[in-house]
């Protein structure tokens, strides 16, 4: 077994769903909104489901 630590400034951008999907919050949302139009804004509020590969999964999600 690998004894590396897992990447937890990566971890805390993800989001594991119940049925192992992993979330990302996307891009764009910390300042200057006011001039995007409310359905981009909307649209960027909705988590993106990302996949990792097996190595990339390993490294930087928690094992459980």
């Amino acid at each position: 077994m690998s004894s590396q630590k897992t990447n937890k400034s990566y971890t805390k951008r993800l989001k594991l769903t119940r049925t192992g999907k992993i979330l990302v919050r996307k891009a764009g949302r910390n300042h200057f909104n006011a001039k995007e139009s409310r359905s981009k804004q909307l649209a960027r509020a909705r988590g993106r489901s990302i996949t990792l590969s097996v190595k990339v999964k390993n490294l930087n999600l928690p094992h459980a």
